[in-house]
């Protein structure tokens, strides 16, 4: 099976790039996406899948990549046919949208270590999630840079879900996959509305990229010490065993929360925002992330 995806329409008539906030709160909410709270957040339901589905995560096996990956039921490949005809299937849905997201910006806030990103969503409240999770071109935590270069694309279309018939043409048995290419430097989202997809497919780019630039790459929150630099500390642990709540310490300052690089130069964020579970938060338990959850 050979497929050639067609070209993704990102005409200037039908997308909407780089948002603010306030303009991506209001078309979200215009399209039903989801509504506001009490406190003024943006509230968006992922449907039946509210964390990753690392099962349904695939990654492109080709000859260029294949001896640099640990293969096994963590990364499981996907041949380059059935990966152009996930990108098919991906790129054919979101042209028949009416209306495109996109968001430019980085992921790495050190910028000799750093990859630029594009997301293109149909819902803004994506756009939003990546816009606050990554570093925006222009923003203070990209130091001004305006100097976007375009290494990697995240297409999501998390309301395709794939059919019985797409399912068994590609071998699958689930109508959600997540499908990333190292040597095209891009990921496809098909099935599921759950953001977190969406920066934990550029973490497994930036695990691949950086350490070839000498940079260990960490899943873990960072805090440092409010008048020594030297006093960094790392809170490693999978996810909601609490690096998010450990960083949060009111008498240090944050580095971030989730995803962190280790240089000659020191430790840095890959990301601009916070990625802090909701459930059972509390302003007693939590008061920095009960106090930073609203618009």
């Amino acid at each position: 099976m050979t497929t050639t995806a067609p070209a993704l329409d990102l005409s200037p008539n039908r997308v909407s790039s780089n948002l603010a906030p306030a303009a991506l709160i209001e078309e979200a909410i215009a399209n039903g996406e989801g509504r506001l709270a009490s406190n003024g957040a943006l509230v968006c339901m992922t449907g039946d899948r509210t964390g990753r589905s690392p099962k349904d995560k695939v990654l492109e096996d080709t000859d260029r990549v294949h001896d640099k990956i640990w293969w096994g039921p963590v990364n499981r490949p996907i041949t380059p046919d059935h990966f152009e005809r996930v990108h098919q299937i991906a790129v054919e849905h979101l042209n028949r949208r009416p209306r495109l997201y996109t968001f430019d910006g980085f992921c790495g806030a050190d910028a000799t270590h750093r990859l630029g990103v594009r997301v293109v969503t149909e819902q803004a409240w994506h756009c939003l999630f990546a816009q606050t999770l990554f570093i925006p071109q222009g923003s203070a935590a990209a130091a001004g840079s305006t100097d976007w270069s375009h290494d990697w694309t995240v297409i999501n279309a998390g309301r395709r879900r794939l059919t019985p018939e797409e399912q068994a043409e590609l071998g699958v048995s689930s109508p959600i996959m997540i499908a990333q290419s190292l040597e095209k430097k891009t990921v496809v989202i098909l099935g599921t509305e759950y953001a977190g997809e969406i920066k934990k497919s550029i973490f497994f780019a930036m695990n691949y990229d950086m350490p070839e630039q000498g940079v260990f790459p960490m899943h873990c929150s960072s805090n440092v010490a409010n008048h020594d630099d030297g006093n960094v500390a790392l809170f490693f642990g999978l996810s909601g065993t609490g690096k998010t709540t450990l960083s949060a310490d009111p008498t240090r300052a944050l580095i971030g929360d989730d995803e962190h690089g280790w240089s000659d130069r020191g430790v840095f964020n890959f990301e601009g925002g916070c990625y802090a579970k909701c459930i059972r938060l509390s302003e007693e338990g939590e008061p920095q992330i009960w106090n930073a959850i609203r618009f």
